[in-house]
């Protein structure tokens, strides 16, 4: 009896290996196959930094790619005149992606399940929708073209609910950021372009998930531009695509340290001839890139070894189209969730200065040749918040109307001006900031000492408004 109980043993596994195959090929789609953004025709400079010609690529499909069958390409959005970019659920079970349902139609974000390959749609505004990701929690970041008064014309970053309900505006500033990565900290990691009072250079910006503690990241040599999202690897790395001389430079392969983006960056392919135009990491430690060799028309797929710095294999190349990016579609690290300090019942947000006259690594008070700063003004896109005289120690404090975009320049005690002004902030409700100085480097940490300003109470800005309550403002 024991003996027969155990010949029966393969057949039962083999039995559950082939409900699992079953369970996991329905429809052909398979856990752990590749899931690309293609286009037919020859693709031209296709980068964050120019917005348009990145967020509404026309006719791009997303396809399924057997990594054992390198030619059998099935695609998954025929229904849709484009989509692009797709990004994968942690579970592995569903892809949210960017698309045009015909041509000339908003751009809005869908989602497929990979079982049936139904899809539905996410969002439903009257504005273009575009780069979503899924973050933790079961809501969505996407990122919306935005017209009105707070930031004129720009791409501002929203969050939703799986069904597209319960959408809430993040960012505030004139910018146009896109390409947004949740990190495994839970943080957002967004290519961030400032529009106006003229428009910069594409930089990494990060921010907690209701929009608080928006900070700098990365950001490249002057001229440089980012040319693709960033994506985190096992070993604590940030990918990306980066030109040092803007459109002119050939695109190449970045990677930065997570603790020290701004002094950690490493270019993967400066020996390489060609154009890489996305990254994304593997298990087995290689990277999946989209590039195109010296004088070809089109991208193709690749293994890369970033000990090596070089291409290993071809994963798949298609006469005549081009591959633009590659995602694994399997279980990964879900990001921690970040408890939020917004308050919507609030008005306004702190942000607190310990020294404006702290540059860099050292003060200006201690070189007597160095004018000393000893007022800030707070500008507004359009106008002027009012003129604030710091303490002696160089800090201020401020309580900021919220969710309004603003800038601060330092003067000298005639009014004359010193520097700046800064790039846009803005501050959530209820939000608490602090800064060192003016213009320093993100990786200091203040000086343990209390600032003179704490000992009174904030300077309201605009400092026309005398005072605050819950539900409004008085004015003069």
């Amino acid at each position: 009896m024991k003996t027969r109980h155990l010949n029966l043993l393969p057949g039962i596994l083999i039995l559950c290996l082939l409900c699992t195959l079953f369970k996991s090929c329905r429809n052909g789609v398979i856990q752990g196959m590749l899931i690309i953004t293609q286009t037919a025709g020859k693709i031209e400079d296709i980068n964050f930094s120019k917005g348009e010609c990145l967020r509404y690529i026309p006719k791009a499909q997303i396809a399924a790619l057997y990594p054992d069958k390198p030619w059998s390409l099935k695609i998954l959005t025929g229904e849709f005149y484009s989509a692009c970019y797709p990004e994968i659920s942690y579970d592995g079970e569903h892809l949210l992606f960017a698309a045009q349902k015909n041509e000339g139609d908003i751009w809005q974000v869908w989602e497929i399940e990979l079982g049936s390959l139904k899809s539905r749609q996410v969002t439903s505004l009257n504005e273009n929708c575009t780069d979503p990701a899924y973050m933790p929690g079961g809501r969505v970041v996407f990122s919306k073209l935005t017209s009105d008064d707070t930031v004129k014309t720009a791409y501002c970053l929203y969050t939703c609910n799986a069904d597209g309900s319960d959408v809430r505006q993040i960012t505030f500033g004139p910018y146009a950021c896109c390409a947004t990565t949740v990190l495994k900290d839970g943080r957002l990691l967004t290519v961030r372009r400032q529009l106006l009072p003229e428009q910069g250079d594409p930089m990494f910006m990060v921010l907690r998930p209701d929009g608080t503690k928006a900070d700098l990241f990365y950001k490249g040599a002057e001229g440089s531009a980012l040319v693709s999202c960033a994506r985190e690897t096992t070993d604590g790395r940030i990918l990306f695509i980066e030109t040092e001389k803007g459109d002119s430079s050939e695109q190449d392969l970045v990677t930065i340290n997570y603790n020290r983006p701004l002094h950690s960056r490493i270019n993967l392919t400066s020996a390489l001839a060609g154009d890489f135009n996305a990254a994304s990491g593997l298990p087995s430690g290689k990277l999946l890139v989209s590039y195109r060799k010296p004088g070809a028309d089109n991208f193709a797929l690749y293994e890369f070894d970033p000990v090596g710095r070089s291409i290993i294999r071809t994963v798949c190349e298609v006469p005549e189209v081009s591959i633009l990016d590659a995602v694994v579609a399997e279980k990964h690290e879900r990001p921690k969730k970040l408890p939020s300090e917004v308050d919507m019942g609030v008005k306004t947000g702190l942000l607190l200065c310990q020294d404006i006259n702290f540059r860099g690594f050292q003060s200006m008070s201690i070189d007597p040749g160095t004018k000393k700063a000893s007022m800030i003004e707070v500008l507004g896109i359009d106008t002027t918040y009012g003129v604030v005289q710091v303490e002696e120690d160089g800090s201020f404090y401020l309580k900021v109307l919220a969710d309004t975009p603003f800038q601060i320049r330092t003067l000298d005690k005639d009014g004359r001006l010193l520097y700046g002004p800064c790039s846009w902030l803005w501050l959530r409700p209820n939000e608490r900031r602090g800064c060192v100085g003016c213009h320093e480097d993100p990786e200091l940490a203040p000086e343990n000492r209390v600032p003179l300003a704490v000992k009174n109470p904030p300077v309201i800005i605009p400092v026309h408004i005398t005072e605050i309550k819950e539900k409004g403002v008085e004015l003069e």
